[in-house]
């Protein structure tokens, strides 16, 4: 029925490219128009301005040879002010796009390292939509955002990447074990060192008593028995002394057999041994 009247609609975000007699004559925006089909008028085509996105994926190589597919996305729309060159001047769009995608791509990642292309995204990113916005304004669109999504390498190439990163991580695990372990031992030769100094004051001070005990009681024995040598007394100290430990050896279940001279003369020679012993000793300190 419109076709019959003469009218044409056009939809919104969307303009429509009239003709005259197979020439280009006007832009239609949106709405409701005449449109005389018997002076040859007519409509040659619609044209939408919503924003369209394209994914690419390129395969490329890297600088250090290893295979990779970058995915971009482009985000592109068409000007409506140069509706008739979106329209007449391009039969293929997403094409035109994805060469230039290509071959910026391909010039930008071989000039990267992996690791590099991982980090410099937004730089490839901003160099494709650069090369993109010069070459398709002339065609009437507008580059709104590029966008590298991802960049991905072979199964292999990750694998080993994995591999490495997963070998790095157990590097450092095994330094900290081994740096604990370290600490651990330091400390425990700390306080090992510190318990044997320990251990050695108190024998020393076990020993500064023993030694004050006796001379306290040779002394006093000396005293109270008049006619007795430090002498005598210590060798009776030393006789008694002898008797205790012969009865610790006998009373005590677990003990190995000790095989000992025994008898008076042992005792005394036992005696004379301490005291040369403590005689050697003294001219030392």
């Amino acid at each position: 029925m419109g076709q019959m009247l003469c009218c044409v609609q056009v939809e919104q975000s969307t303009v429509a490219i009239k003709e005259s007699f197979g020439k280009f004559d006007d832009v239609l925006q949106p709405g409701c128009h005449c449109l005389p089909w018997v002076f040859g008028k007519r409509i040659a085509g619609r044209l939408s301005l919503r924003m369209k996105q394209l994914d690419v994926k390129c395969e490329t190589k890297t600088k250090d040879n290893v295979f990779v597919n970058v995915v971009a996305s482009i985000q592109y729309r068409a000007l409506p002010d140069k509706a008739n060159d979106a329209f007449y001047k391009l039969s293929n769009t997403h094409s035109q796009i994805q060469a230039y995608v290509f071959d910026v791509i391909r010039a930008s990642v071989p000039k990267l390292n992996l690791d590099d292309a991982f980090e410099q995204k937004n730089e490839i990113a901003r160099a494709v939509e650069e090369e993109l916005e010069k070459a398709m304004s002339a065609y009437g669109f507008e580059i709104v955002q590029t966008l590298i999504v991802d960049i991905e390498p072979d199964e292999h190439v990750k694998r080993a990447m994995n591999e490495i990163n997963a070998a790095a991580r157990l590097r450092m695990a095994a330094n900290d074990k081994a740096e604990a372990e370290k600490i651990v031992q330091i400390k425990r030769a700390e306080g090992e060192a510190e318990a044997k100094y320990l251990s050695g004051v108190g024998i020393a001070r076990q020993r500064q008593a023993i030694v004050d005990g006796l001379r306290d009681s040779v002394l006093g024995f000396s005293v109270n028995v008049p006619g007795t040598t430090p002498k005598d007394v210590l060798d009776m100290v030393l006789i008694t002394q002898y008797f205790d430990t012969m009865k610790e050896i006998g009373a005590s279940s677990k003990s190995s057999s000790v095989f000992i001279p025994h008898g008076p003369g042992a005792v005394r020679d036992i005696a004379t041994q301490v005291r040369d012993g403590l005689l050697q000793a003294a001219p030392l300190q």
